[in-house]
């Protein structure tokens, strides 16, 4: 039924999605708000100490929490678009999506790059499944607030790697690297194999990567913690639904048996909701019409 009510500009990045894993949309967000934003995480990235672990890499700066840093990120991570490709991607497998994690990533001149990996593995439940199997777990929408090229670490793509999901390292010559302009935004599949790439600049390159997952997994940030009651009461309902104030169906992620969207109206509400979806009632009615015939 959603795939239906796609609009026309979301097809062309859907398709990309499914056929190659990533695609990169132009000009999504006007550069004036791309610098104001970077202008205001400009004091984290310059306090922030650089990463530790081989994962991460020495030679990195990463911060998440940036809805809290800035004003502007809420235009990012609700951009129409985005969340309309989103949710098709990922609207198969779940009732809602979240957001998993807003992240500011700096990469610095001498940083090597970093090892390939599936941003779904953090979740187990791929292993579970056949390596063949078709449900993706999040998408990765990475924003540079300076241009991506290359040479300074722009991200590295292993395209069709994500109907490749039982190897772990693919070929390097089977990679690429785009050229990504601040305003642009480039979109991955969890599923999709990609690393940072190396900076062999003297400048820094700097972004932030906006992360959407299915609603009913763990999110890698944890966002109602990153954003509790007293600050998300002051996002748009659609805003504090994504980082979380919202059962996924079947009542699951309540608080008191009700949808935690009530801690954000001041007082503590008591007593058990349900929030089912159509298949619990239309099992809960077929149960019932069972007992009548019995009687």
């Amino acid at each position: 039924m959603k795939q239906e009510r796609i609009g026309h500009p979301a097809r062309p990045h859907i398709d990309a999605l499914n056929a190659v894993g990533y695609c990169v949309v132009d000009d999504l967000i006007p550069l004036a708000c791309v610098r104001a934003l970077a202008q205001d995480l400009d004091r984290d990235f310059c306090r922030t100490p650089v990463s530790q672990g081989p994962f991460y890499g020495a030679d990195t700066v990463r911060f998440g929490g940036l809805l809290n840093k800035s004003s502007h990120v809420a235009a990012f991570i609700q951009q129409p678009l985005i969340l309309e490709i989103v949710e098709t991607m990922l609207g198969a497998w779940c009732d809602t999506i979240q957001l998993n994690l807003t992240q500011a990533i700096e990469i610095r001149p001498g940083a090597e790059r970093q090892v390939p990996h599936r941003d779904q593995d953090m979740w187990r439940a791929g292993a579970m499944l056949p390596p063949d199997h078709e449900a993706e777990f999040l998408v990765n929408v990475m924003w540079p607030f300076t241009p991506y090229t290359p040479d300074n670490g722009s991200t590295i793509l292993w395209p069709g790697s994500h109907r490749r999901r039982a190897e772990d390292l693919i070929d390097p010559s089977e990679a690429v690297s785009l050229a990504i302009s601040p305003g642009s935004a480039l979109l991955f599949l969890g599923s999709t194999l990609h690393s940072g790439g190396a900076n062999r600049t003297m400048a820094a390159r700097r972004g932030m990567i906006v992360s959407y997952s299915l609603g009913w997994l763990k999110p890698y940030e944890i966002q109602t913690l990153v954003y509790p009651p007293e600050t998300a009461r002051h996002f748009s309902p659609a805003l504090a639904r994504l980082v979380g104030y919202q059962v996924h169906r079947p009542n699951l992620g309540n608080v008191d048996g009700r949808c935690p969207s009530h801690l954000l109206h001041g007082k503590r509400q008591l007593g058990a909701v349900d929030a089912l979806a159509d298949a619990q009632i239309e099992l809960i009615q077929a149960f019932r019409e069972q007992q009548v015939k019995r009687r």
